[in-house]
């Protein structure tokens, strides 16, 4: 047989295409195609929904498209940050070198103006859940302390020092179109998530102060400002500062304010985003809040809000999930039958699906609590409020600290479902974002707290509130509207586990009790999520 030219060119061509999937994925809108999100924004945004609902129309194209390929982009390993310590002349500079792709993206997302007194709670919740689909990118974690850092100096305003109300408008509103960048740096070495052992030191200069010192674990490396927890001179409790990282006229000649970045850390996860470690050589630094009280008010006010918005973001990270996993069980066939079609694959994508929505339905409702009570964010429970008031904002505070920790360990588990359904092609990082996602998530679970610690936090909390707030009474007012059955099954369970040594000494019997512990506070906080599901259904 005379094989020819074309039979060569044409044997053995796999003419397989994944271009139906692809462009089916490309075409979607994550707002204006997702059903579930628009039913859950018009419950909560009520009589606001219809003029919020026209404005995410026209601003989720560009999330859904343009950001999400420069964040796609921007995740290639040979452009990750790194350090410039020096320039040409041998000046320090210090400068954190990024893609153009993160550049336009961050000038983008923070020129929507998303603290802006001008936008909604609701629209900029709406939008920032959205922004959370594109993964971390560079600009989520961004995003999330400059809500810090605006909340602290909305709350301890002090006309004594100018320069705050400056940076105040300079990241809330803006100056000549320009959004400057929050960041909060608390961690030390010694201390990780342990703020009273913090070391470094606040030195008195007129009404202003001078760092110096050492903080460890500082994201946002390229902010224009940043929290920093530190002890002032011949103290031994912390206060809060806010630390410009460049003083006016500075940031052109790229002349920091008085500190140097050792390095950026190397990350599993969030690797868009610069991580560094911050000596400072006298910076000048503004106090804000109460002298002393730092702990507190990085706790009550800063941590507070990124633990919130990372509820926000695992939601974000698994609607995308859901969405993508449903587009490609659709799309692809193995052994004669699409993926959806066989049992498992089903199961698992109505599971991915379910965990979503209720994730979803959840953040929601806790931002709805969050914005119906009056100055929610407090460095601890306000005593001299009435009882009814004081029991919601305690309600609020151990909410936000269940969503972080449930949120964070469904999240693994949703993107690594996910990522199965699309078998050896979800671990290939050209091919979907989840994978990226997938280890952004991880990272999330020990940002602002890791899962132990927070368990920890939550069972004192309850502990420390008996006396006014029975567990029993707490566990009915935050399952509100489940049958009576499974509050009364909770609250036994909560009761018990009280008079339990879940942070006793290590025995068998502690352990024994810890592991309960922290099976409970996912079952609890899973059925909040569920009735606040089944209010959107």
């Amino acid at each position: 047989m005379n094989i020819t030219s074309r039979d060569v060119q044409t044997r053995g061509k796999n003419r397989y295409s994944f271009d139906e999937f692809l462009e089916k994925r490309s075409d979607l809108d994550w707002y204006k195609d997702d059903p579930f999100l628009q039913k859950a924004l018009k419950k909560y945004a009520d009589l606001q929904y219809e003029q919020i609902h026209k404005e995410l129309l026209d601003f989720s194209p560009a999330v859904s498209s343009k950001w999400n390929t420069l964040a796609e982009r921007a995740a290639r390993p040979e452009v990750r940050p790194y350090m410039l310590h020096f320039d040409a002349f041998n000046h320090r500079i210090d400068r954190v070198v990024r893609p153009m792709e993160t550049h336009q993206l961050e000038k983008e997302v923070f020129g929507a103006g998303l603290f802006s007194s001008q936008m909604t709670s609701w629209e900029s919740f709406a939008k920032r859940m959205l922004i959370h689909q594109l993964g971390e990118a560079g600009v989520a974690c961004p995003l999330t302390c400059t809500i810090g850092l605006i909340a602290l100096l909305e709350q301890y305003p002090n006309e004594d020092i100018p320069e705050l109300e400056q940076i105040l408008q300079h990241t809330k509103e803006g100056l000549d179109g320009d959004f400057a960048i929050g960041a909060q740096f608390m961690t030390e070495i010694q201390g990780g998530s342990d703020l009273p052992a913090n070391v470094l030191e606040a030195v008195s200069e007129g009404k202003n102060y001078r760092l110096y010192g050492n903080k460890f674990f500082c994201s946002v490396a390229h902010a224009d400002y940043s929290v920093v927890t530190a002890k002032i001179s011949g103290t031994d409790k912390v206060s809060t500062f806010i630390v410009p990282s460049w003083l006016p006229g500075d940031k052109e000649k790229e002349v920091r304010n008085g500190y140097e970045i050792n390095r950026i850390k190397w990350k599993m996860g969030t690797a868009e985003l610069p991580t560094g470690e911050f000596q400072y050589n006298g910076a000048l630094a503004y106090p804000v809040g109460p002298a002393g009280k730092g702990v507190a008010v990085a706790v009550g006010i800063v941590l507070t809000l990124s633990r919130l918005e990372i509820g926000i973001a695992c939601a974000g990270f698994m609607l995308r999930a859901a969405r993508e996993a449903s587009l490609y069980g659709d799309f692809r066939s193995v052994f004669g039958k699409k993926v959806k079609d066989y049992p498992l694959s089903a199961r698992t994508l109505k599971k991915i699906e379910n965990t979503a929505q209720r994730t979803a339905a959840g953040a929601f409702k806790i931002y709805d609590l969050f914005l119906r009570l009056n100055q929610p964010l407090n460095a601890g429970i306000p005593v001299d409020q009435p009882l009814e008031q004081r029991k919601q904002l305690f309600n609020l505070r151990e909410l936000v600290l269940l969503q972080k920790i449930c949120a964070t360990n469904e999240g693994t588990e949703v993107l690594r479902d996910a990522i199965s359904v699309f078998a050896g092609h979800g671990v290939m990082e050209e091919f979907s974002s989840l994978p990226r996602i997938f280890r952004d998530v991880a990272v999330n679970e020990q940002w602002e707290g890791p899962r132990n610690l927070l368990l920890t936090q939550i069972y004192r909390d309850i502990q420390r509130v008996a006396n006014w707030y029975p567990p029993a009474d707490f566990v009915a007012n935050v399952l509100e509207g489940a049958s009576q059955e499974t509050i009364a099954g909770f609250s036994e369970q909560l009761t018990d586990l009280l008079q339990r040594p879940v942070c006793g000494e290590v025995s068998e019997a502690s352990m024994e009790a810890a592991e309960e512990w922290d099976v409970f506070c996912d079952s609890f906080f899973k059925a909040y999520q569920t009735i606040a599901l089944e209010e959107l259904q």
